[in-house]
């Protein structure tokens, strides 16, 4: 590991598993404030025995960003929240995260933080014209676009209703007095071939795989490296791009591939908006320029037909209206390449297959006349969504020779990444890091369906990683009526108290009703909505204050106990 060292003292790549200087200083600090809050709740303890709190927030969209807010107001107004050592989150937790760590010190005024977040969220969403400014930003901006960008703008920003331009590595001495935050989610080609480390996560100073122990600098995540070297920077991504990172809704759905390309078929229809508003104008004077307006005709085709052959509708009407405006443009000159073929909707892959290629092929087409602003974006998207592109990134491990390293992750120019969500929804694996000595976590889970299978999953996948984690054992009959609190224990484990959202303690029989009022995919909530979630998840830590602090005084017990 020699060559390690020198590169982790170059400032570039970090082969190593223990924590970052700036990390393990943090730590250091906010123990002192853990001591303190322990005192404050007369609980016995010297600054040596301080036990390492972790508080996880899961994925679910609005309902985890609205759920892990009501629910860190209740922690703070009960004395606890100085107790928390790391703050991780997945997805939908990541979006609240990202609200607050906005404001410097945000818990120490977390009821004027969370009043100026609750206004923005209840408000008016992002105008088309700040949408598309951005989206030419991210197209133009960097080497690698996917449709990480394009559900940044067009969804993210639906929900948290701002684009957020911040960088994560500028919050570096920024919250002395706040948790210690980790942002998760997986690497997609570790995740499908289940081979290497899929575990990824950002801090404000590095981003990596968090059980490999492989880092670089976070605002360098994204740029390319070669051999552990910068070869060419790119801009560190935003705060915007980071929530549709870690919040890229399941990118492997079919539910999700109707909602973006509704959201697309939108924006291009918007782009109409702006011919005649004169964006084309100048195009428009010249005789010789191609009919704009036709090739965007064609574009919302190209979505109704993805659209249509997604719900299993014939799509040969489209197809031939398509296949007339392109001949038109050509002057008769050009045929479409793509055969004409009646399609086999019962064979869902071989119709996915067919319009895969149809739209490469269309786009491809389209673009020998159309080769500005905003069709090469435009074609851009669709052969993203034919790709299913998703959060693709420079390998800032590409070409190393480390034995640490699974070989995967050295051969490969980029990667993808994605919801970690779609592997485990909630973020049990970076704070599991060994070097981060967690004694004691408390899971909030705001996953739809089942509410114990994050931490089945955990304590399955930690079996076979060989990392301590508590027995898992729920009654059968919790499972459709939770109960708010469970706690399990573990011999030289961390303890590991979870958490469900809905249950018999703050929805008595309702639990069904509420669901259905808070499911996963729909609009943005209504100002009442949010109220009444952010009381019905305050009420577990309200309800629960007791456990709670009898847990973190039985992990003080357990540390002194251990020495």
């Amino acid at each position: 590991m020699g060559a390690s060292k020198s590169l982790e003292s170059s400032g570039e790549v970090r082969i190593k598993h223990s924590l970052i200087k700036n990390e393990e200083e943090f730590v250091v600090k906010r123990k002192k404030a853990v001591l303190q809050c322990l005192k404050n709740l007369k609980i016995s303890c010297s600054r040596d025995k301080v036990p390492h709190i972790a508080l996880l927030g899961s994925g679910g969209g609005q309902r985890a960003m609205v759920g892990l807010l009501g629910s860190l107001v209740q922690l703070d107004k009960a004395g606890l929240l100085d107790c928390i050592l790391y703050l991780s989150g997945v997805s939908g937790s990541t979006w609240c995260m990202a609200s607050l760590y906005q404001e410097p010190d945000w818990s120490t005024k977390l009821d004027t933080v969370k009043n100026k977040i609750i206004e923005r969220i209840s408000g008016p969403g992002v105008s088309w014209g700040d949408a598309m400014a951005k989206l030419k930003n991210y197209y133009y901006g960097k080497d690698l676009f996917s449709l990480t960008d394009v559900w940044a703008v067009l969804v993210v920003t639906a929900f948290v209703k701002e684009i957020d331009e911040h960088k994560i590595s500028e919050q570096q001495d920024q919250h002395n007095k706040d948790p210690f935050p980790i942002y998760t989610m997986i690497d997609k080609q570790c995740k499908q071939q289940r081979d290497g480390d899929p575990w990824f996560e950002i801090s404000p100073h590095e981003a990596g795989y968090s059980l490999t122990g492989a880092f670089v600098d976070t605002s360098s995540f994204g740029s390319q490296f070669d051999n552990g070297l910068k070869k060419k920077q790119q801009d560190e991504i935003d705060m915007l791009y980071l929530q549709a990172l870690c919040g890229s809704a399941l990118a492997d759905g079919q539910e999700i591939r109707n909602i973006l390309w509704k959201r697309i078929k939108d924006f291009f229809g918007h782009s109409i908006l702006r011919i005649e508003t004169g964006m084309f104008e100048e195009i428009g004077k010249d005789p010789n320029s191609p009919p704009v307006d036709k090739c965007y005709q064609v574009l919302m085709e190209l979505a109704d037909m993805n659209l249509s052959v997604l719900n299993g509708k014939d799509p040969s009407e489209i197809d031939k209206s398509i296949r007339t405006k392109l001949k038109d443009l050509a002057g008769g000159k050009r045929q479409l390449v793509f055969p004409v073929q009646k399609l086999n909707l019962a064979d869902k892959e071989a119709a996915q297959l067919y319009m895969k290629q149809y739209t490469m092929d269309v786009c491809n087409y389209l673009n020998s006349w159309f080769s500005f602003w905003p069709f090469d974006v435009c074609f851009s998207i669709c052969k993203c969504m034919a790709l299913w592109l998703w959060g693709r990134k420079y390998d800032f491990l590409h070409n190393m020779a480390d034995k640490a390293v699974p070989d995967a992750l050295l051969e490969s120019e980029t990667r993808d990444y994605i919801d970690a969500g779609l592997l485990l929804n909630s973020p049990y694996l970076s704070v599991l890091r060994k070097e981060r000595n967690i004694d004691l976590i408390i899971s909030l889970d705001f996953s739809e369906g089942d509410p114990f299978m994050t931490v089945r999953e955990s304590a399955e996948t930690c079996n076979k990683l060989k990392i301590p984690f508590p027995e898992v054992n729920i009654p059968n009959e919790d499972a459709k009526k939770p109960k708010d609190f469970y706690v399990f224990k573990g011999k030289n484990a961390p303890t590991v108290m979870h958490i469900p959202l809905f249950n018999l303690g703050n929805c008595g029989d309702e639990i069904e009703t509420w669901w259905k009022k808070y499911s996963t995919f729909q609009g943005a909530y209504s100002p009442g909505m949010i109220a009444d979630l952010m009381e019905v998840a305050g009420k577990n830590i309200s309800n629960n204050r007791e456990k709670l602090l009898e847990q973190i005084g039985a992990a003080v017990g357990l540390k002194k106990s251990r020495h």
